[in-house]
């Protein structure tokens, strides 16, 4: 069984995020990246795969900074092969990213054929969580998402799969191999891997890299940023004194005074 993840590096959002002078995208200069959360669920979920079932786990990255630490600490957890896109403009958009993905898969030597190709379900950059079934398109492949259980009866042949639905509802699922699965998360939390153990990957396991493929839109993105901006503070919230009738009273003109009902 050989399974393939797919990791991003996103904006650590924790720190202040600074428009680029163009006002178009973010000052990425002193930016901090971060391996996207669902894409280390991913990778867990793959590991997890690999200790039951045994085969092979080769994990692909696009370039950015930070990623080789990522790339290394899935080394140190378990992956057999780490690779890494380069050459690549940075901002690409989510159809974008997937587009390279999808080329490098068919074009790189020992990406294919693959039983799994794993991802998160969606990222800080994209909420929409379209780099999975995007890729499964290109590729030409089932896709399930939004899942936080992956198994095999047969594997090979078939993957149970659980998605998770609003209210507490869960539906099973099989899918014939291979498949596109965009993770939510996997079903035990994501190992932690020793410092010692990732700078003793970095010793004795390297990156493979290989060149950004050419887009079929020239590098264009289909819709454009026209700007950027940070949001503008409002004024304060208007707290309501008195019992609940006054206070529901002058709730009331509140409304009517700006036409909500």
């Amino acid at each position: 069984m050989h399974i393939l993840v797919l990791l991003k590096m996103v904006p650590d959002v924790v720190e202040d995020l600074e428009i680029a002078p163009d006002g178009k995208a973010l000052d990425l200069e002193y930016l901090r990246m971060i391996l996207s959360e669902s894409d280390v669920h991913a990778l867990e979920q793959a590991l997890l795969l690999k200790e039951r079932h045994g085969g092979k786990l080769t994990v692909l990255a696009l370039d950015a900074p930070e990623v080789d630490d990522a790339l290394f600490t899935a080394a140190a957890k378990g992956a057999d092969r780490v690779v890494k896109v380069v050459g690549m403009d940075a901002g690409l958009t989510t159809r974008q990213a997937a587009s390279v993905f999808a080329q490098v898969i068919r074009r790189e030597t020992g990406l294919l054929p693959a039983d799994l190709v794993l991802t998160g379900v969606q990222a800080i950059d994209d909420l929409d969580g379209l780099i999975a079934p995007l890729v499964a398109h290109e590729l030409g492949l089932p896709y399930l998402g939004i899942l936080t259980r992956v198994s095999f009866d047969a594997p090979g042949q078939l993957v149970q799969a659980i998605k998770e639905y609003p209210g507490g509802v869960r539906g099973e699922f099989e899918v014939t191999l291979p498949a596109v699965l965009g993770m939510q998360a996997a079903e035990k939390p994501p190992r932690y891997v020793p410092v010692a153990k990732v700078r003793a990957a970095m010793k004795s396991q390297k990156i493979d890299c290989t060149p950004v493929p050419t887009l079929a839109d020239g590098g264009r993105p289909a819709i454009e940023v026209v700007e950027m901006k940070r949001n503008e503070p409002a004024g304060h919230a208007e707290m309501l004194e008195g019992d609940p009738a006054q206070a529901s009273g002058e709730l009331c003109g509140i409304l009517a005074e700006r036409g909500l009902f």
